[in-house]
């Protein structure tokens, strides 16, 4: 136990340092526009150079930044979130292992150095997923592993193809050979990747059953490794897929991405999967932006939802460690009067998440919707846009709902409090960004002030949707609670709504378990069946016969047989004479 102790502050104190010294190198590369890129070559193969690359500019300075001071935040939380684990040790070096994976994909400009960091983050979320070894974990561990392997595939697909190139270094060739077939090509590999890894539809179910990890994973998972790697990759290949007919595909299925999330989290119970499908709504939102080519303003997104999606998980989950492992939130209630500081900042990230002014994810998410407002978009795309926002201010009321007011639903808990100083330390951390990490972010990415003219009910328009939101939310709520044989009447499309569209169903009976049962007996019939009888066991045996008739040849006289061969041809020729 001395020894996980040690290792958490040492954790603590290292990756702090390192992310405080990797944002201000960011800065200055930034300002200076210096980049550094160094070029390691492993083998060469008939001219094609098998090379180890690093890449460092500000952009990958600046994201690496975010996650080494999350993740030491993180794990500082686990040293008393998971302080009953006798294999806590064990624990904080899968998670270090997980951030070294997701710092190898960052700093990668090469597809083959991409694919370690990016198998190797599939590889260690497994691992993470079913670490509480139950059922339920094990299939969650399941679906997630099978679903990211459709991006590993597509991955090493838009490998191969780089060999018409000569070259692994997509950078090189993004201006290039925009608009051409093979650029193309590598594109929607790339974004297929992307969208199993960010969890886009059809591959959303496994982010919600994600959740059976420790609730310290789910905060580095859904806030700035895991989930956000597809997003990184997207905003470098983002010269390679704008303004092309991936794009386009790539809005619609990110509009309603965003749409069936918010939806869902609107008749979820269980608070990890609200707070996980929030953040399948903004990883939505982030892809909408980037297919519309404001790779920039996506990536500005993707550092502010890290820092307030990172502190609503931590809140969760001293929320859930004082409820005794309780996570449904109509067991809650009346926890502001019990907790007061951990709803404080639940409440805060809560804002940031509903774009609140002058909170960290109002600067992004603001002027997102509003660069939405000024593009070329069909009356579909704006109304997702808007429509979700609205959305996520309806379930953020639901949950403050349920959670907060009222009574306290589960008097067997009730000696609830904020006595947990380690949790609250490293939520405290996170509060403080999630205030004023947006501005910051802000003035660094966009030094040159810029005006966005719109009209007056475009301007307002967030800020409408998102209180007119708050409001049917809160009153559905109390409707629901007050007339409980209500939701009764619209029982099937309650859940339809509540799962996804049916996505985990579709995913684990009609697309996981029927290749894998036909996988199964194409085993059985073919691999362990004909081929081998009449493939590489039927040759065996047909040899071993023919090398035994020739063994025992060899080691006889050739005498012997002549004589044999006389004596049996007199014996034919005296019996035929008879």
């Amino acid at each position: 136990m001395l020894w996980s102790v040690s290792i958490c502050f040492i954790s603590l104190v290292f990756l702090g340092m390192l992310s405080f010294i990797l944002f201000w190198t960011g800065v200055y590369f930034m300002l200076s526009e210096y980049t550094i890129f160094i070029e390691w070559e492993v083998v060469n193969l008939h001219s094609t150079g098998i090379v180890m690359t690093l890449l460092l500019d500000w952009m990958s300075l600046i994201f690496m930044s975010f996650v080494l001071l999350i993740s030491s935040l993180v794990i500082y939380y686990s040293k008393e979130y998971m302080s009953g684990d006798y294999n806590i040790n064990r624990f904080i070096l899968l998670v270090l292992m997980f951030v070294t994976s997701m710092m190898l994909l960052i700093i990668s400009p090469n597809l083959i150095s991409i694919l370690l960091g990016w198998d190797g983050l599939g590889l260690v979320s497994y691992c993470l997923v079913i670490y509480y070894q139950n059922v339920k974990s094990y299939n969650a561990g399941m679906i997630t592993a099978l679903s990211n392997r459709v991006g590993d595939v597509a991955l090493l697909m838009a490998i191969a193809w780089m060999f018409n190139f000569g070259s692994f270094n997509y950078i090189y060739y993004l201006e290039a050979m925009k608009g051409s077939l093979e650029m193309t090509v590598i594109g929607a590999l790339v974004v297929l990747a992307a969208m199993t890894k960010s969890a886009q539809i059809p591959f959303s179910a496994w982010l919600p059953a994600a959740m059976a990890a420790p609730t310290p994973v789910s905060a580095l998972v859904h806030s700035s490794t895991l989930v956000t790697a597809g997003v990184y990759l997207l905003v470098r290949f983002s010269p390679a897929i704008s303004f092309t007919w991936i794009s386009d595909w790539l809005l619609l299925i990110s509009g309603l991405t965003m749409f069936m999330a918010g939806l869902g989290a609107n008749f979820e119970f269980d608070l990890k999967k609200i707070i996980a499908l929030s953040t399948l709504s903004q990883l939505g939102l982030m892809m909408s932006i980037l297919s519309l080519g404001f790779y920039k303003l996506a990536y500005f997104h993707l550092l502010t939802h890290a820092l307030f999606k990172a502190l609503l998980f931590m809140c969760a989950g001293a929320v859930i460690h004082n409820m005794k492992d309780s996570q449904d939130i109509r067991n809650m209630g009346s926890l502001v009067m019990q907790m007061p500081y951990t709803t404080a900042c639940l409440n805060v990230a809560n804002m940031a998440l509903c774009g609140v002014p002058f909170l960290a994810g109002f600067y992004s998410k603001d002027l997102i919707l509003e660069m939405a407002s000024l593009s070329f978009l069909n009356m579909i795309g704006f109304f997702l846009f808007f429509f979700s926002t609205g959305l996520t201010m309806c379930y953020t009321m639901r949950l403050v709902y349920y959670s907060m007011s009222g009574l306290f639903n589960a008097s067997v808990c009730h000696p609830m409090n904020d006595e947990g100083h380690i949790m609250l330390k490293g939520m405290s951390g996170l509060l403080i960004m999630s205030v004023i990490g947006g501005s910051i972010m802000s003035w660094v990415l966009f030094p040159t002030p810029s005006m966005v003219c719109l009209p007056f009910y475009l301007k307002t328009l967030a800020l409408s949707v998102s209180i007119l939101g708050g409001w049917v939310g809160y009153q559905m709520n109390q409707l629901s609670l007050g007339d409980n044989l209500m939701s009764m009447k619209y029982y099937n499309q309650i859940v339809f709504s509540g799962s996804m569209w049916f996505m985990p169903y579709i995913s684990t009976y009609g697309v996981s378990s029927g290749p894998l049962i036909s996988g199964s007996c194409l085993i059985k019939s073919m691999d362990q069946g004909w081929s081998e009888n009449l493939g590489g066991q039927g040759i065996y045996f047909s040899l071993l016969k023919l090398s035994q008739i020739s063994q025992a040849l060899q080691n006889n006289n050739l005498k012997i047989y002549l004589m044999t061969f006389v004596f049996w041809l007199v014996f034919m020729f005296m019996f035929i004479n008879l």
